[in-house]
C-alpha cells in the first residue's frame, strides 16, 4: 500500500502507525458492513490522517471512492462514471462557504445512490467531520441516510462502506441514540508510532520522552508544540482562550475540577451531569470509553488507566495538556 504525505506544521510526513485501523479497513473489505461505522476520537488524534490513507487503501482494492471534509474544505472524488464525478466536483468546486458545503455533503447520498443504480458495485464514502457543519440536529439523519444506502439500495451492490468520523463527542450521543450505526472510538497514537512521527519533524526537538508526556500521542498538540517553538506555556494558554476556560467556569466547578485533574474517572462517579456535558461540548475529555478489548476500538485502545497521561478506566483527557490547561486555570483562580 502505498503511504500518502500529509502536512504537518508546514513539514511534509509519511503517514505512520495505525496499523489496525488500516486492517479494521481491509476487514470491511473483505465481509462488508451491515451500518454506515461512526467513528469519534480527541481533536486531532490523526482521525483524518487515517481516513486519507484509507481513501488510498480503497482505491488500490478496486473502490470508487468518496471523500469529503467540509472543515478543511478537502474533496475527493474516484467514481467509474465520469457523469456523477464532474456533477459532484463542479458542487465542491463552486461552493464558498461552510452553508454551500452543507450541500455537498448531502448530495453525496444522491450521488452514490446514482452511482449504484448505474451498475458501480464497489463504493466507499468517507464523511470527515461533517456533522458540526450540517447541525448536530441533523447528524443522526445524515447517519440515517447512510444507512438507507446499505439497507435499501436502488440495485444490488458487491460492497458500499460508509465511514463518518467527528471530534465532537456531542454529535457521537446524538448518534447512539439511535440503531442507525456500528459508533466506534479511536484513541491518540500508539507510542511507537508517534515516536515515528516525532522522528519526522527536523531541527532540535525536546527528548522524545517529555514530548509523549505533554501530548500522550495527539498529532495536533505535537504540530502546536513544534509550530511554537516547543514553548508549552504558549500552546496551554492558546487552549485556554479557545476553549474558553474562565475563571468563572472554573470557579463553578472548583471542587470537581480538583478532584479531576488528579483522576479522570472522578468525573464518571461525583460529578454532575451540568459539568460532564460542558466538558463534552468543550472536547475537554472522553467519556464513557469502552472496554479495553480491540474489538471496541478501530485502532489499538489507551490502557486501562495512566494517571501520567491522563487516562482513566472510563473517563480521559483529550491530551494531557488539556489536563494542564485546567489545572493552570485552577492555580490562577487560586491565587486571584
Amino acid at each position: 500500500m502505498k503511504r500518502i504525505k500529509l502536512s504537518l506544521a508546514n513539514q511534509q510526513v509519511e503517514f505512520v502507525d495505525r496499523e489496525q485501523a488500516l486492517k479494521r479497513i481491509e476487514e470491511w473489505v473483505s465481509r462488508g458492513v451491515a451500518f454506515p461505522q461512526v467513528v469519534y476520537g480527541p481533536e486531532g488524534c490523526g482521525k483524518t490522517a487515517w481516513l486519507r490513507q484509507s481513501a488510498e487503501l480503497l482505491r488500490e482494492l478496486g473502490f470508487d471512492v468518496i471523500y469529503v471534509n467540509p472543515i478543511e474544505k478537502e474533496f475527493m472524488a474516484e467514481l467509474g462514471i465520469q457523469r456523477l464525478k464532474d456533477k459532484l466536483t463542479s458542487l465542491a468546486r463552486e461552493v464558498t462557504s461552510q452553508l454551500a458545503w452543507v450541500r455537498v455533503t448531502w448530495s453525496v447520498i444522491d450521488i452514490v445512490r446514482e452511482a449504484i443504480r448505474l451498475g458501480r458495485g464497489k463504493i466507499a464514502i468517507i464523511i470527515d467531520d461533517a456533522f458540526q457543519v450540517i447541525g448536530l440536529d441533523n447528524a443522526a439523519i445524515y447517519v440515517k441516510g447512510l444507512l438507507g444506502i446499505l439497507e435499501h439500495p436502488p440495485e444490488p451492490y458487491e460492497r458500499v462502506i460508509a465511514i463518518a468520523a467527528t471530534s465532537e463527542s456531542v454529535s457521537r450521543r446524538e448518534i447512539g441514540r439511535h440503531e442507525w450505526a456500528d459508533i466506534r472510538p479511536i484513541w491518540n497514537m500508539s507510542k511507537e508510532g508517534f515516536k515515528q512521527l516525532y522522528d519526522q519533524l527536523p531541527g532540535n526537538k525536546p527528548d522524545f520522552e517529555e514530548v509523549w508526556r505533554l501530548t500522550g500521542g495527539n498529532p495536533r498538540m505535537l504540530e502546536r508544540l513544534y509550530e511554537s517553538r516547543w514553548k508549552l506555556n504558549a500552546v496551554i494558554d492558546e487552549l485556554i482562550n479557545r476553549k474558553e476556560l474562565t475563571h468563572d467556569f472554573v470557579r463553578k466547578w472548583l471542587s470537581h475540577l480538583r478532584e479531576a485533574v488528579s483522576d479522570p474517572d472522578y468525573l464518571w462517579y461525583n460529578a454532575p451531569e451540568e459539568l460532564i456535558d460542558e466538558l463534552i461540548e468543550k472536547n475537554l475529555i472522553m467519556y464513557f470509553l469502552p472496554e479495553r478489548d480491540q474489538w471496541f476500538w478501530i485502532d489499538a485502545p489507551p490502557p486501562e488507566r495512566d494517571p501520567e497521561l491522563g487516562i482513566g478506566k472510563y473517563v480521559a483527557w483529550q491530551t494531557p495538556i488539556h489536563r494542564e490547561a485546567i489545572r493552570r486555570v485552577l492555580e490562577s483562580s487560586r491565587r486571584s
